[in-house]
């Protein structure tokens, strides 16, 4: 293909068919060049033979001197489209035009190939084409009402010696520019313009041929935006050599001016307001200039927002072109003179605010004897505004109960007076706000208590609704006139100004209450003084010294201020050494009595004392704790935490404050031996399924015991990490009765734990998993028998952990599988010899007989 490239210049494929005065546009191109990307062009001419130079895009010289006037006046002239196409222009052609155009590209190739001129011939015709409209509506102009039908008409007719087309457009001008409306194409095709596909389709526009060449356009149904300047637009086509179609005139003519007069609905008032239990006058106007004959359909409508199409609107009355009326008890509708209708709303509501159209659709009768409709209007929404009656009345709002302390009631009334205008179809309601009192300008906003709807229906709101359902707090109505608010039991944070709102409603025709009017009452405060709540609580310690074994006791004595008959709960706390491994935390709860006598033990664990400690109420503010049988591990710094409840509404109890006394101390001065913890093992690493042996041995310094004065209580723990980083785990425990408890265990491993002797207790884990590694220690409580025989139990000792690793055995576990496969790869070797050995010697074993051959002369190759 590279070596079949070649420069090729085209033009139109001829004869170019033209209208002598037109205008003629002859493209010329040129491809598959080399040199620069901008081509030069040379047109040139002839009638006959020679060639007469007529322009060039680079020559200013090229032309011709019988060229030369036309091209100065741009008769003629040159007009580039791209780098390698231009369009030779000549206007207004002439038949001494007619022959043949010749296009030539000046060479920019390093070869010659290719063509470097092409030529086109040129046939100039006559003007045959005549446009011109109808002679008795030609230029003229029409009044129309909206609703009827248009019909222009033009004819055009052509005598061009060729065979050429017609392409037939009416036009109409809107504003500066002209619009398609229908069209005949040169193909005999009909094509509506952009906005009149639907019309069409529907038979509104027509476009139809008579006699005499004549095209005439029907327009049905016209409106508003069919007025205008009307023309027809011709255009002559031809078919040409490469059998595309090609426009070679066009002429127009205005047939006629078209004026549509539109037909309006309008109400005759605008915004209306009128008092409640008047009529309400609405006017329907229908602005038209028919004169014929004509009827009005005509329909009112209601809606509560302008915004409504007619589908959520509500329809009041209607009335056909036959004056006929839809049936209704308060509202009517009559036909005033020709084009207005009336519509009167009597005895109106205040629902019947809102807002009233009517929407009119003009009728006018055929030949036929039927009816048309032609245009149809709604009007624009009036606003209609219905005042109610309101009553005249004044509210007032008292306390007839103030609380001086908390939890005494609270009673407020709310009464209506001087009320005037309340007839049987008014109703009254309330409304009840509370509004906090703030000692700085914040602005608060009020809360709703409560409110009462027409049907005196209770709604509660968020700040009552709990209260209410309780019966702390009552809604009634005293009297016809009054509405009451009670509090049972007002606490501090129902302190603030409350204030009521008297509702008016008014009974309406379709029995419903609507809101008429609403009164809003001054506000009453509700406010006492009060003062903090004080309370003090003393601890002494009624034996000062004493020893372990001995009963611990201690008082704590209460005083309360500005607390309205209180009552007290009492919780003994004691805050432990830090050293004390049972409580990290330092302080346990250990028994409490609450404000009704009922005593409850909280974080006392010990099993042996459960009714080792007491707590009793001695006087109204005095409590009394005793503890029996103390061991060293009592000792600590016990206090006191009481609570002071004062009586809530409907029986219950309110927290008031909380107070704590001054710690009472028990320190044990003892000069008793000192117990020590370590752990042994005399193979920390193991390999899988050996025993493990460990080893938990209390030593003693000071003071020397005799082995039945000592006992001790024996706790293994686990952390399977080799950082203490994880939680312990509990293996087994041993009391000091001999009773060895184990915790649940997943693996396949077993524990064992004993005493071996009175100092020493061994942990042994029997076929030790991989999961039996990490850090191994035990917690020892020692207990000593103290010379009064009382068992002591001393503070908890933990040993230093020892970590326990398992290995695995490679040769152990590889051994047995090693001795397993070499047995059966001998056995199967074995058998496959003595299978193969048998089956060559009995089952395979063929006898063959060999033909003797005698072997008298030579035979060929190819024979054998």
């Amino acid at each position: 293909l590279a070596f079949c490239r070649a420069r090729v210049v085209r033009v139109p494929k001829g004869p170019l068919i033209r209208v002598v005065g037109t205008e003629v546009v002859i493209p010329c191109s040129v491809s598959d060049y080399d040199g620069p990307s901008e081509q030069n062009f040379d047109w040139e001419f002839s009638r006959k033979t020679d060639f007469v130079r007529i322009v060039s895009t680079w020559d200013s010289t090229f032309t011709s001197e019988e060229y030369q006037k036309r091209v100065g006046h741009g008769d003629i002239k040159l007009r580039r489209s791209s780098n390698d196409a231009v369009e030779l222009v000549i206007r207004n052609i002439q038949p001494t035009d007619q022959g043949r155009y010749k296009c030539s590209t000046p060479s920019t190739d390093a070869t010659v190939q290719g063509n470097y001129d092409a030529e086109v011939q040129v046939k100039v015709i006559s003007d045959g084409l005549s446009v011109s409209g109808s002679k008795a509506r030609s230029s003229m102009s029409l009044k129309l009402s909206e609703g009827d039908s248009i019909k222009l008409r033009c004819s055009a007719i052509t005598t061009s010696p060729e065979h050429t087309h017609l392409h037939l457009t009416w036009q109409i001008k809107s504003g500066s520019t002209w619009r398609d409306i229908l069209s005949l194409t040169h193909e005999g095709k009909f094509q509506p313009g952009p906005g009149y596909e639907e019309r069409y389709r529907n038979g509104d526009i027509r476009l139809d041929t008579g006699a005499n060449d004549t095209y005439q356009l029907s327009v049905s149904q016209a409106s508003s935006a069919d007025g205008g300047a009307y023309r027809c637009l011709v255009s002559e086509w031809v078919r040409g050599a490469d059998s595309s179609w090609q426009k070679i005139q066009e002429k127009s003519v205005e047939i006629a001016s078209v004026a549509i007069q539109r037909t309006d609905v309008v109400i005759s008032t605008s915004n209306v307001s009128v008092t409640e239990r008047d009529s309400l006058d609405l006017t329907c106007n229908i602005t038209t200039d028919r004169s014929g004959v004509f009827q009005a359909e005509v329909m009112w409508y209601f809606s509560a927002s302008p915004d409504d199409t007619l589908s959520d609107a509500q329809v009041l009355l209607s009335m056909d072109r036959d004056s006929v009326v839809s049936d209704s008890t308060l509202i009517s509708l009559s036909h005033v003179d020709r084009n207005s209708y009336r519509l009167l709303v009597r005895d109106v509501d205040v629902e019947d605010s809102g807002y009233y159209f009517c929407q009119a659709a003009v009728w006018v009768p055929l030949h036929n004897g039927s009816w048309h409709k032609v245009v149809e209007r709604t009007s624009a929404p009036v606003s209609v505004v219905v005042t109610a009656l309101e009553p005249d009345y004044e509210v007032f709002l008292n306390a007839s109960k103030t609380p001086k302390f908390s939890d005494d009631p609270t009673e407020l009334n709310c009464v209506i007076t001087n009320a005037q205008d309340a007839e049987a179809n008014i109703r009254f309601t309330v409304s009840w706000y509370y509004r906090k009192r703030l000692r700085s300008d914040d602005v608060v906003t009020e809360e709703l208590l409560a409110t009462m709807d027409a049907d005196w229906t209770l709604l509660l709101g968020d700040r009552s609704r709990e209260r209410t359902q309780n019966g702390e707090i009552i809604f009634y109505k005293k009297a016809v006139d009054t509405f009451s608010l009670r509090i049972q039991w007002t606490s501090e944070s129902d302190r603030g100004d409350y204030f009521c709102v008297i509702s008016a409603w008014s009974r309406h025709r379709n029995n419903s209450w609507v809101k008429s009017k609403d009164v809003t009452s001054a506000s009453v405060s509700i406010f006492w003084a009060t003062q903090d709540y004080m309370l003090t609580v003393e601890a002494v310690k009624l034996k000062p010294f004493f020893v372990a074994g001995h009963t611990f006791e201690m008082t704590c004595k209460v005083s309360s201020k500005n607390i309205k008959t209180p009552r007290y709960s009492v919780l003994i706390t004691a805050e432990k050494p830090l050293t004390d491994q049972s409580n990290p935390n330092g302080t346990t709860r250990i028994i409490s009595l609450n404000q009704d006598s009922v005593v409850r033990l909280e974080d006392w664990t010990d099993q042996t004392r459960v009714d080792g400690v007491v707590l009793e109420k001695v006087q109204e503010n005095e409590f009394r704790y005793r503890m029996y049988q103390t061991q060293i591990s009592d000792a600590g710094l016990y206090r006191c935490v009481v609570t002071a409840w004062s009586p809530g509404g409907g029986g219950m109890w309110r927290e008031a404050v909380n107070g704590l006394s001054n710690p009472i101390q028990i320190d044990f001065q003892t000069s008793g031996p000192v117990f020590n913890v370590s752990v042994h093992s005399d193979n920390p690493t193991i390999y899988q399924g050996e025993l493990a042996d460990l080893l938990c041995i209390v030593t003693t310094e000071g003071m020397a015991l005799e082995p039945d004065d000592m006992s001790f209580d024996v706790s293994w723990f686990a952390v399977r990490s080799f950082a203490l980083d994880r939680e312990p785990v509990l293996l087994a425990s041993l009391d000091r009765r001999g009773i060895v408890t184990q915790s649940r265990r997943n693996g396949s491993s077993d524990l064992s734990l004993e005493r071996i002797s009175p100092l020493e207790f061994r942990l042994r884990v029997h076929g030790c998993e991989d999961h039996d590694f990490g850090n191994h220690y035990c917690v020892v409580t020692p207990w000593v028998r103290s010379a009064t025989g009382v068992w002591q139990r001393e503070p908890d000792i933990k040993a230093k952990p020892i970590f326990l690793s398992v290995k695995m055995d490679v040769l152990n576990a590889f051994k047995y599988p090693l001795l397993i496969g070499i047995g059966l790869a001998t056995v199967i070797g074995l058998l496959s010899c003595l299978i193969g050995y048998c089956s060559s010697r009995w089952c395979c074993k063929k006898e063959v007989q060999e033909t003797r051959r005698e072997r008298r002369r030579l035979m060929s190759m190819e024979m054998d």
